[in-house]
């Protein structure tokens, strides 16, 4: 649906009328356009029944006006008509169109809110993976700078939010032919009366005109608090470890109470705005139904038995139109309150500004010859100064290249560079002498195994978390054999359920240790032909780490490797060893070379295995 946001022809009236109620040029008006062409048939069927609801109202009027009419002896249709009806028999037929009329009405009206029931469920279940799909399109960069809390409640408002404006929209329809039809009802009935009410309409649109703008900014305020509340809920489970490792339930209680005092101010003066609409829309027509009565009983110059029916005819017609009004402007209402988050779901949707995940491109069929960083550079967009300025080096098929250094001097982005999350600002990437920009990333990404220090895993079975991301569907021994070459068999082993273990969220229920084997078989399962290591065994004690280094070599053999590790004693066979600090490469070489130089390698290798370091070098590091 939203990757055809500029292509949705509409075929149908009632479609094009929903179309063009909002600007065509924004992401929301495609999408409701596209919801609506998709749901046409509901929403036809749900139109029909209420047309129906309005011809058997507008039938169910004339009738009671005919039924008083001969209740007070004047001349009804059948009489008329020469239909040659006793007045028994007349009156008799009329109670049964009565009946027989509001029976439909009701039915429609019943059958009517199922169909916008459906409608709404049918919404949910279309557009919510819509919103996913968009949100995973975006660029891994992207999507970042965003807000957890933010994205998931949009992401989760969005259906409720197409649902509002189409079927408040339709409900302004309806409710306007319903109101029409009332209209005329009355104009049968006296024109001179409908004046009034019509002066009466103006009134009420007037004040509704003064009351949305202020319910319109009260709803962005309520709106933005909501969204508020929802990031310091997710910001907190996020944390939870720190906030019980540290006692501060208080502070976040406290912090949370604040937040949520602000959104009830808001929502009070939004309620307070809201709550003048259906009294004011109520009020006027009954004063106004008195008024118009009275006048009418003193000017008319019919007899009593004649007027009686019109003017109580008039009254009850006269209520179902305020009735309709009342409705009118709570639909005008709702559409002013969902307003703001239309506005929000249009900044995400709007591509401008933006950057998406790659599509497209050449399939990576192999590395045949290396992998070339060329004068590679790197800024974030919310920094001014460059991560990284000019990096080169190269990784030869089946080689291994070592990054170390301090924290925060641009290791884990070069990684990211390479496996395609971040692209470069200056320079480029080479993969056997092709850009990687022109590679297709799903073909390259897939191609890769990554073990990052932050372990990622999913609410999931040990046996899920290992095989996630696989590009085929892993056998249960090909899943055994990943795990006992990572050295986690065992522990898996002995827990209750084994393979079928569910973790937790984020794996809490494991060990960091437990963890990172598991994101380690996870990898070897891939079998990938590039390896890309991010501290691998930070989390593993000196037992594990020796069984897993074992694994790794044994792994890494045949296979092209970037490995970043701040234990030297883990890349000292790595065939070039690049020292960074501050985005830049301050030494390169083998270990043997690094360690003759006697520079910031050398340093950072004698405090490591003696305990020992020159301080003029230490502050390199």
């Amino acid at each position: 649906m939203l990757n055809k946001l500029m292509h949705s022809p509409s075929h149908k009236s009632i479609l094009r009328l929903l179309r063009n109620s909002m600007a065509s040029t924004t992401p929301m008006a495609h999408l409701l356009h596209d919801t609506a062409r998709q749901h046409w048939r509901l929403l036809m069927l749900y139109l029909l029944f209420v047309l129906l609801l309005s011809f058997s109202e507008a039938c169910l009027f004339a009738t009671i006006y005919q039924t008083m009419r001969l209740l007070l002896g004047a001349p009804s249709f059948t009489e008329i008509a020469g239909f040659g009806f006793t007045q028994g028999q007349r009156l008799f037929l009329l109670l049964f169109l009565i009946s027989a009329l509001q029976m439909v009405a009701s039915m429609s009206r019943a059958i009517a809110g199922i169909l916008s029931g459906r409608f709404a469920a049918s919404c949910q279940r279309s557009i919510l993976p819509e919103i996913h799909r968009y949100i995973l399109s975006l660029s891994y960069g992207c999507v970042s700078s965003f807000k957890i809390g933010d994205l998931s409640h949009q992401a989760t408002l969005a259906p409720l939010t197409i649902n509002t404006e189409i079927d408040e929209r339709i409900r302004l329809l309806t409710e306007g032919l319903l109101a029409l039809i009332y209209s005329l009802v009355l104009f049968v009935i006296s024109p001179w009366l409908l004046l009034m009410a019509g002066f009466l309409g103006f009134c009420i649109i007037l004040t509704q005109s003064w009351l949305r703008p202020r319910i319109r900014l009260a709803a962005l305020a309520v709106e933005q608090q909501r969204r508020n509340i929802s990031g310091t809920i997710t910001a907190d489970l996020q944390v939870l470890r720190l906030i019980h490792t540290n006692a501060c339930q208080e502070d976040s209680n406290r912090r949370f109470a604040n937040e949520v005092e602000v959104f009830d101010q808001k929502l009070k003066k939004l309620s307070n705005l809201r709550s003048l609409l259906e009294p004011i829309a109520e009020l006027l027509p009954v004063l106004a139904a008195v008024l118009l009565g009275t006048v009418s009983w003193i000017l008319s110059d019919q007899q009593n038995g004649l007027l009686i029916p019109g003017l109580a005819t008039f009254v009850l017609a006269l209520q179902r139109l305020n009735i309709r009004l009342a409705k009118l402007a709570l639909s005008l209402n709702a559409l002013t309150e969902n307003q703001p988050r239309v506005e929000i779901l249009n900044q995400l949707l709007t591509p401008s500004g933006k950057i998406f995940r790659r599509q497209g491109g050449t399939p990576f069929s192999g590395l045949k010859e290396a992998i070339v960083f060329k004068n590679v550079s790197f800024r974030y967009s919310s920094r001014q100064e460059e991560t990284l300025t000019s990096i080169s080096f190269t990784i030869p098929r089946h080689g291994m290249v070592a990054l170390v250094g301090p924290s925060g001097s641009g290791k884990s982005t070069l990684s990211d560079l390479l496996i395609g999350l971040l692209s470069p600002t200056f320079g480029a990437i080479l993969v056997d002498g092709k850009d990687l920009q022109t590679l297709d990333l799903s073909s390259w990404q897939n191609s890769l195994g990554v073990v990052s220090q932050d372990v990622l895993l999913i609410h999931d079975t040990i046996a899920a978390n290992i095989a996630f991301g696989s590009p085929v569907v892993p056998s249960p021994e090909a899943i055994r054999h990943a795990a006992t070459a990572a050295n986690a068999d065992g522990f898996i082993n002995r827990l209750p359920q084994g393979y079928d273990t569910m973790i937790g969220e984020h794996g809490h229920r494991l060990s960091g240790g437990q963890r990172q084997r598991i994101s380690l078989a996870r990898a070897m399962l891939r079998n990938p032909e590039v390896l890309v290591l991010d501290e691998a065994t930070s989390a593993l004690d000196s037992h594990s780490e020796s069984a897993v280094h074992a694994a790794l070599d044994s792994f890494s053999h045949g296979r092209t490797v970037l490995a970043i590790a701040h234990r030297l004693s883990s890349i000292r066979h790595a065939d070039t060893i690049l020292v960074i600090d501050a985005g830049k490469i301050l030494e390169r070489g083998t270990h043997d070379e690094l360690i003759a130089a006697r520079g910031a390698y050398a340093d950072l290798w004698e405090r490591q295995v003696h305990g020992l370091s020159r301080p003029h070098l230490h502050k390199q590091l």
